[in-house]
């Protein structure tokens, strides 16, 4: 039986490693190389080595975004996991209303990005307005009104993935753990968290992914507000793209008009 696997092996592989060769491995190569290029299409890619990222990281404002991203990503990708993973402890004991309890927790994850931003910045500038300020009074406001939004779009999403390693977990494992006397705290952490590991390395990838890719609940939040400081690196190279492009075009308008100017 293992020779016939063996053999037959790289015939049932090879579609699905062509499948994602095309979807993934080869858009990663290419755009590794068209960051040390100079282009306007794949096709015209002009090499220009470090230049680009010579370029981006003598930018301030790209400084301070690439710093705030990862301090906003470190404190969300902690909080998230945290707070979900006791979420996901809780919810598979026997109350009543807990499959109500998930689908309420998971329904934030549904809610676009924009949206969310706007109705997080309607409510945070609702409690800070008694204290006579607003969510871009201060830097630090952004940040943790920012950290607070993530939380509350990722929590139940990360919860379902936990409850569902949870629910994987033996019985027979937890049983021959209280039987040999484990408390509550050893179980968890001698059982349960092993058992869990396939889960807790998901959710650190989905949260390390969603922290960094970040755009549109930064921009509905805050914008940069105040002074450019809490903003994310996406953000903000984007907003450099758009001034480059808006540039170079007011340069060709100029272009054009004084050549007709010349002409008449």
């Amino acid at each position: 039986m293992q020779k016939t696997l063996k053999r037959y092996f790289p015939i049932f592989v090879l579609p699905t490693l062509i499948a994602f060769s095309f979807a993934f491995i080869i858009p990663f190569v290419m755009g590794v190389y068209l960051s040390f290029c100079k282009f306007k299409t794949i096709t015209n890619a002009q090499f220009v080595g470090l230049e680009n990222y010579i370029k981006i990281f003598a930018d301030k404002d790209f400084v301070n975004a690439f710093g705030f991203t990862l301090k906003f990503s470190v404190v969300s990708i902690i909080t998230i996991n945290v707070f979900a993973f006791i979420l996901a402890l809780a919810l598979p004991r026997k109350i009543k209303g807990t499959n109500l309890f998930r689908t309420v927790f998971f329904m934030p994850n549904l809610i676009g990005g924009i949206i969310l931003g706007y109705i997080w910045q309607q409510m945070i500038n609702a409690v800070l307005l008694k204290y006579e300020t607003t969510l871009v009074a201060n830097p630090t406001y952004g940040f943790w009104g920012l950290v607070i939004l993530m939380n509350w779009q990722m929590i139940g999403y990360m919860m379902i993935i936990y409850v569902a390693g949870l629910q994987n977990v033996p019985t027979d494992l937890i049983e021959a753990a209280q039987i040999d006397g484990a408390t509550s705290l050893q179980t968890l952490f001698k059982v349960k968290i092993p058992m869990v590991m396939p889960s807790i390395t998901i959710c650190l990838f989905l949260t390390v992914s969603n922290s960094f890719k970040l755009f549109d609940q930064n921009l509905a939040l805050t914008a940069g507000a105040p002074s450019k400081r809490p903003q994310c690196w996406l953000w903000i190279f984007t907003v450099l793209s758009t001034a480059e492009t808006v540039t170079k075009v007011s340069v060709r308008q100029k272009q054009y008009c004084s050549s007709s100017l010349w002409q008449s």
